[in-house]
């Protein structure tokens, strides 16, 4: 989350070459780190990588966030709110998830559903506003290629109606 992308591929790398099972190393510096490189059609692999190390891990909720917000990125909305209600399963406390659930829908344009998403992150985080979510996408990377992506997610949380800030 410091833009040092490439730095924790490596360091994942290095770390699953020493302990091939190493859960978080896959699903989530991986995952992450490779969405926020402009690779984000890798990230799904790399959380069902973890999922299958570590099913019951008790980081799943975040994997699957993680997992959402890649696809949501590609503008694979289906997959996105798939993967967002998988997170909202693990731990529905995690308020960006619900958020991400919304924007998927607004952009299948499912707004009565979308709309229902957003008030449930927002019982969660009433401060959330698609400005904050800019400021906290804006520092994981300069990568051009994931700023395109993530304005595809401010474009549906607008969609579904999350508070502009």
């Amino acid at each position: 989350h410091t833009m040092r992308g490439p730095q924790a591929i490596a360091e994942a790398e290095r770390a699953l070459a020493l302990d091939p099972n190493l859960a978080h190393a896959q699903a989530g510096v991986l995952a992450a780190a490779k969405m926020t490189i402009g690779r984000a059609e890798e990230t799904e692999g790399h959380v069902r990588e973890g999922l299958r190390l570590s099913p019951r891990d008790s980081n799943v909720y975040i994997w699957a966030m993680v997992a959402s917000l890649a696809k949501l990125g590609l503008g694979e909305n289906e997959n996105a709110a798939a993967w967002a209600r998988r997170s909202i399963e693990a731990n529905r406390n995690l308020p960006v998830t619900h958020f991400f659930l919304a924007a998927a829908l607004a952009h299948l344009g499912r707004q009565e559903e979308a709309r229902a998403a957003v008030r449930e992150g927002l019982a969660l985080d009433p401060a959330f506003t698609v400005r904050r979510e800019r400021e906290i996408l804006s520092v994981l990377t300069e990568d051009p290629t994931w700023r395109g992506q993530a304005e595809r997610v401010f474009e549906g949380l607008r969609k579904a109606g999350v508070p502009e800030g």
